[in-house]
């Protein structure tokens, strides 16, 4: 009888409750996904459902603290693998369930900040530990999070906290891709530029809480900087040369630095913006085309890592990209020539090309799983000999 992969290799014994805490995660981070892209819609003006009336106030946080703070915060507790690194991303997820369902703001920004303060200590952990460049980088911006967060908790305009949780995600982002391609051999002036553009931006974002205008124009010099930086020396420049996913990653990589640039430029032109179609070109420039591009390129990574969910790689991943970046084009447009309607439907399609993002992560979860199943199933004598 010809033995199966099954059969042959021992599975791995995973505890039902682990099953239970990925499968709730996956929703909470679902849910959370969803809510912000529906808090959006209510922002632009749309006239949809809205569970309680603070929804569309709470698009911001719900997006980028109670989502991807979180999912940050939970990368960063399964690196480090102690049970205490994940009170952190817990107190965050709840604070984030607390948006969603309508408690008072004030609650969930307390949740939240000492969620933060989680994550700067596992940070401190990891740069004991690691004292190298890239970890310092993001250590930084665990404190850009948590300072932004304690801005919005004491009642700071929500346009200074929006800014510090720019500087968080832009500094986790671009230390994520330095150790990424840490083994590459980079000119010393690379190094430099690099160095120049992490410190402009703590910099920029304590100038911001003094001078609001300064701040956000200095903050606009470190974001060229850093997606000039990008563009330049990211190892995406070697990987887009290649096929599949290798490709796909590059592709949403150096596209949203481009995004980073334009959203730099923006803040350096205009200034201080606390509401208004530039405030709105701004953060969508940096938040959707910057940060979007980069979670539709590090998805099909980050998923089997944190869920144990297999993910395959096919050519319709690149259609959410399409339209996110398209939808994005039309929306800056309208702010910029001050047309409400063709920012709405901009808007609009950003929520289509994050929805369609996900139905396509969802079919590439199915086919993985099921792709898996006829692996372990294939009989191991026909399996190919490894090299």
């Amino acid at each position: 009888m010809k033995r199966t992969v099954s059969q042959a290799l021992p599975r791995s014994r995973t505890l039902r409750p682990m099953h239970l805490i990925r499968a709730l995660l996956a929703a909470g981070i679902l849910s959370m996904l969803i809510g912000g892209v529906w808090s959006g819609l209510l922002r632009m003006g749309w006239a949809l459902p809205a569970p309680h009336q603070t929804l569309a106030l709470v698009h911001g946080p719900l997006f980028v603290c109670g989502m991807l703070g979180a999912v940050i915060g939970l990368e960063r507790a399964v690196a480090i693998r102690r049970a205490w690194a994940f009170a952190g991303p817990l107190l965050t997820f709840i604070g984030g369930a607390a948006l969603l369902t309508g408690v008072p703001a004030g609650l969930s920004a307390l949740l939240i900040s000492s969620g933060s303060l989680g994550l700067l200590a596992i940070f401190g952990a990891i740069v004991r530990r690691q004292p190298v460049r890239f970890t310092i980088t993001m250590a930084l911006g665990a404190v850009a999070w948590f300072g932004g967060n304690l801005f919005w908790l004491s009642g700071r305009p929500l346009a200074l906290a929006s800014l510090w949780w720019a500087g968080f995600l832009i500094l986790t982002i671009v230390g994520e891709r330095l150790e990424l391609g840490r083994l590459r051999h980079l000119p010393r002036q690379a190094w430099w530029s690099f160095a120049v553009g992490v410190a402009l931006v703590p910099g920029s974002l304590v100038l911001a809480s003094i001078a609001m205008d300064a701040g956000m124009r200095l903050a606009g010099v470190s974001f060229i900087v850093l997606g000039a930086w990008l563009l330049q020396y990211d190892i995406a420049r070697r990987t887009v040369r290649r096929t599949g996913l290798p490709r796909f990653s590059a592709v949403c990589i150096l596209s949203g630095s481009l995004w980073l640039i334009i959203g730099g430029a923006l803040a350096l032109i205009f200034g201080a913006t606390y509401a208004g179609p530039i405030y709105d070109a701004l953060l969508h420039a940096l938040f959707v085309g910057f940060v979007f591009a980069m979670i539709f390129g590090h998805a099909p990574i980050i998923i089997p890592a944190l869920l144990n969910l297999p993910v395959r790689f096919r050519a319709w991943h690149y259609l959410p990209l399409l339209v996110l970046h398209l939808s994005l084009l039309i929306r800056i447009s309208g702010d910029l020539i001050g047309s409400g309607d063709v920012r709405r439907w901009g808007g609009m399609l950003n929520g289509l090309a994050i929805l369609l993002f996900l139905i396509v992560t969802v079919i590439s979860v199915w086919q993985g799983r099921q792709h898996a199943a006829v692996v372990r199933e294939t009989p191991i004598d026909n399996l190919p000999l490894l090299d």
